[in-house]
């Protein structure tokens, strides 16, 4: 299982801005090791972000994403205490979810 995603979710007036933090290797597929043989691909493949159980963001992503990948996005009409969750799914089926409370 990968480490926690950092969330950050700020309202100013109506509106919230996200910011996330992933945590993952994200291997392209096409390095070598020091033995010469091609590490396999390793990537975030979707991401999806709920407010208050309401999708408001789907993304797919390809291997060209960089290691520890960061994500920012607005949301209208967004208040303190409101819950943001963001969740991915890996192309090796690994998933994660963590969720914030909009401050």
């Amino acid at each position: 299982m990968a480490d926690p995603m950092r969330i950050r979710a700020q309202a100013a007036g109506d509106k919230v801005t996200v910011r996330v933090l992933m945590s993952h290797e994200m291997e392209t597929g096409q390095r070598k090791d020091s033995a010469g043989k091609v590490i396999p691909a390793w990537f975030i493949q979707e991401v999806t972000a709920t407010h208050n159980g309401k999708p408001v963001l789907s993304a797919q992503w390809g291997p060209s994403i960089a290691k520890n990948p960061f994500l920012q996005f607005t949301i209208k009409s967004g208040k303190a205490g409101d819950k943001i969750s963001v969740s991915w799914v890996d192309n090796r089926g690994d998933k994660r979810t963590d969720e914030a409370t909009v401050s």
